[in-house]
């Protein structure tokens, strides 16, 4: 039985890295103008190490300054997304728990929102800090909604779609009162989940916050996989409740409000791709982490691909493409829990 696991667990160390520089190149070379894989490699190569291979200035630059830092932060929204929808699945055990349902890039939203228009913080607080503090609140009045509404497993959901309703007519309230025309036209597009105006800088941020929730994630699958069972089977195995859940919850909310804050809101994500994973590889979570991981962040680059190619001469919004397939799982996924019960 162990021999079996181990050497899973190795084709999987060994096969993610390569799956997710696939992904990569995949993404920096498909798009309206099309580009050969060697010269997105030579690309890179001049860029990194100065090759000094004899490419087009102009094919260099799309790859590097355009296509390739898309990809990369394409591919941390989808490990962190996937991620929050694992860890808030597992804490709150209930099957349709992801960010996006339970208003938590809405709040998200209106906490970068607030900062950009209003000024929140006087200077001090960033976007990404500002979506921080708002994913924060939404999550904390939304927890204490449905603890107000009962203990079904419904009422966290409920008071998840109340909560993001309340919060994006706050958004959109913000945007109307204080937001110019040129101002509101860019936060409207940026909120439906957008790529276009990502670049490095903003590569440098999603890097390291989708790493440190991914180890921190990993750090706790343990405990997430006692949570399974409930809160009371956790504490029974040694495991401290309250604080696993303050961190988890925090990390689950940082990441959202870091993506947030860069490409907007994106739903479904987190909903879909834990499902999918289960599917593949089960419910052990020192599993179920890396794999919803890997997964989402090519689910985000094909997503992104298809945003800029389905329409030609047009970037449709990557929440469309989301939403178009998160939709119909969520229908899904609420027929066949209908079904188990």
């Amino acid at each position: 039985m162990r021999r079996p696991a181990a050497t899973a667990r190795l084709g999987f160390v060994l096969a993610a890295p390569l799956i997710l520089v696939a992904a990569l190149a995949l993404g920096a070379a498909i798009g309206e103008t099309s580009i050969d894989l060697d010269v997105v490699a030579k690309s890179v190569a001049n860029r990194l190490w100065d090759a000094g291979y004899a490419v087009d200035p102009i094919d260099e630059g799309i790859v590097w300054n355009y296509r390739l830092s898309r990809a990369i932060v394409a591919c941390c929204c989808g490990v962190t997304l996937a991620l929050s929808g694992v860890v808030l699945q597992a804490l709150l055990r209930n099957a349709l728990a992801d960010p996006y349902i339970l208003g938590i890039s809405a709040g998200a939203s209106t906490g970068a929102v607030a900062v950009a228009i209003l000024g929140f913080g006087a200077g001090m607080l960033s976007l990404s800090l500002g979506a921080f503090v708002g994913a924060l609140v939404a999550f904390g009045l939304i927890t204490l909604l449905a603890r107000r509404a009962g203990s079904g497993p419904g009422a966290i959901i409920l008071a998840g779609v109340a909560g993001s309703q309340l919060f994006n007519a706050i958004t959109s309230l913000i945007v109307t009162r204080s937001a110019n025309a040129e101002q509101a036209r860019g936060i409207m597009y940026w909120l439906l989940g957008n790529l276009s105006g990502v670049r490095w800088d903003d590569a440098w941020l999603a890097v390291p916050a989708a790493l440190l929730g991914l180890l921190v994630c990993l750090f706790h699958a343990r405990a997430l996989d006692a949570f399974t069972f409930g809160a009371e089977s956790a504490a029974s195995l040694g495991i401290s409740v309250r604080r696993v859940q303050a961190v988890l919850i925090s990390v689950a909310a940082l990441m959202t409000a870091v993506m947030v804050s860069i490409v907007g809101s994106i739903g479904f994500v987190g909903l879909v791709i834990p499902h999918a994973a289960r599917l593949l590889v089960g419910v052990r979570h020192g599993v179920l982490l890396p794999v919803s991981a890997l997964t989402g962040a090519v689910f985000m680059v094909v997503a992104d691909v298809v945003s800029r190619t389905i329409i030609p001469g047009q970037v449709v919004p990557i929440g469309v493409i989301t939403a178009l397939v998160g939709a119909p799982a969520f229908a899904l996924i609420l027929i066949r829990g209908r079904h188990v019960q």
